[in-house]
């Protein structure tokens, strides 16, 4: 393959990135926009964050996913993304860190350390090409 056709491989895999991120994390936005975060309020609460920090998780889950489709913003939707994620094992899932689950014996937190890891991959790569604004800065 010629090596001019490298620049389009890795700007078509960042596009599948930023669509696997996106895509994926849409539907947990979703669900919570049908079901409500008033769960949320206990494990919140159990680090005397106020209920209000909550509602970060749309902008995390239901715009961020928007703006990496479009590639507008790409970075800090990847950085946005990944501080959910990091928030959720933290708040939700710290004692799944250490543990393997019964159900296949992988990593108890494994899907979110997948959308964490894919996000900060997001975050460094940037848009590429394919995208309403490609990437410039270090948040674009």
């Amino acid at each position: 393959m010629a090596s001019d056709d490298v620049p389009l491989r890795d700007d078509l895999g960042k596009l599948v990135l930023r669509f696997t991120l996106g895509g994926l994390l849409l539907f947990h936005g979703v669900a919570k926009l049908r079901n409500g975060i008033s769960w949320m309020s206990e494990p919140l609460g159990a680090f005397g964050l106020p209920m209000f920090v909550g509602y970060g998780v749309y902008i995390a889950e239901v715009a961020s996913p928007f703006l990496l489709f479009l590639g507008v913003l790409t970075r800090a939707a990847g950085l946005i993304i990944a501080f959910d994620l990091f928030m959720a094992v933290l708040l939700v899932r710290r004692d799944g860190v250490f543990q393997i689950s019964q159900r296949g014996g992988s990593w108890a937190i494994e899907i979110e350390a997948f959308f964490f890891l894919v996000a900060v991959a997001v975050f460094l790569l940037g848009s590429g090409r394919f995208a309403v604004r490609p990437s410039k800065g270090m948040l674009d």
